[in-house]
């Protein structure tokens, strides 16, 4: 069945910096692709060099005008994140839009970070939660909108507090619901603490649906050998423009989110289509997972005690 042509508007971007994680492939290269066509200056922090140049090469062929360069990040690397965060502000220049995309999802069996969180939790949602701490002053010059990619994930599940890590008993798809149910409960707290200090910067959430990205491909490096079952299943149901999105489609709501005026601090925004899964991008309602001030509250004192860093007031 055809599929009708879904898109965003983007306006122009001109002057605007930019920074998206998870932008050597999938949906983060093609958010940043966007960005960059629009005139954003776009910084594509890569954990893998020879991936990021591929992705430089990938947008200067639609964009040959287009500003975008790499920065090293590794999200499971506190230090790799530190890193980061002190090489962009030594740059000095304000950030305007950032999108915190990356993630990991489901290893097979439990992994750690270089830290010694679980490799989801560590990676999805502590590695964020430091990086926009290292930014937060450049974030503040640039009077930034922060999207944060969450999940369908989010909305099952819930927080095991008594075993973040799940040391004790590991299960990849209530790990992954956990880290995307922190994350979000994180972006929405930022946005009401930056409202409540003054610090000048909107938060709000996105999720993609359901698209073929390469989250469930294999990935030797989180121990899966080939394919899951599932991704081949939304493969051969988005060639089919059936339910799920494609992988283009499903950049639409972080770009909505990141970018449109329309799009308000505190949002939540994914396809609206069938339960989410694809389809044009919108305002919906909050998972219930993401709706607990105290929880959120909770969740940013946890991770600013995990990360050892801190926000104002923190």
């Amino acid at each position: 069945m055809p599929r009708k042509p879904i898109d965003v508007a983007v306006p122009d971007l001109s002057g605007r910096r930019a920074v998206v994680t998870g932008a050597s492939d999938g949906i983060g290269l093609g958010l940043a692709a966007r960005l960059a066509e629009a005139g954003a200056e776009v910084i594509l922090p890569v954990r893998n060099r020879r991936k990021g140049e591929a992705a430089l090469s990938t947008i200067s062929r639609t964009a040959p005008w287009a500003k975008v360069s790499l920065r090293e990040l590794d999200l499971s690397s506190l230090a790799s994140v530190a890193a980061l965060g002190e090489t962009l502000r030594e740059e000095g220049r304000p950030i305007h839009i950032l999108i915190n995309n990356a993630g990991v999802m489901t290893p097979p069996d439990r992994q750690t970070t270089a830290d010694g969180f679980e490799l989801q939790f560590g990676t999805n949602h502590l590695g964020h939660f430091a990086l926009v701490a290292h930014l937060l002053p450049l974030l503040r010059a640039g009077h930034a909108r922060v999207t944060s990619q969450v999940s369908v994930a989010a909305n099952q599940g819930a927080i095991n507090w008594g075993d973040l890590n799940w040391e004790r008993s590991y299960d990849g798809m209530k790990a992954y619901s956990q880290s995307k149910i922190a994350f979000g409960l994180f972006g929405l707290e930022l946005d009401r603490r930056s409202r409540a200090g003054g610090w000048g910067i909107t938060s709000n959430l996105s999720h993609p649906g359901i698209a073929p990205t390469n989250l469930l491909a294999a990935r030797p490096e989180v121990g899966r050998a080939e394919d899951t079952l599932g991704v081949r299943v939304i493969r051969a149901l988005s060639a089919r423009g059936i339910l799920v999105g494609t992988v283009r489609t499903a950049q639409l709501p972080a770009l909505y989110a990141a970018t449109s005026p329309d799009a308000g601090p505190g949002g939540f925004y994914g396809p609206r289509g069938f339960r989410h899964m694809g389809g044009p991008p919108g305002q919906q309602g909050l998972y219930s997972r993401l709706r607990g001030t105290e929880e959120a509250r909770r969740v940013w004192r946890f991770s600013e005690e995990l990360t050892k860093v801190s926000f104002p007031g923190g």
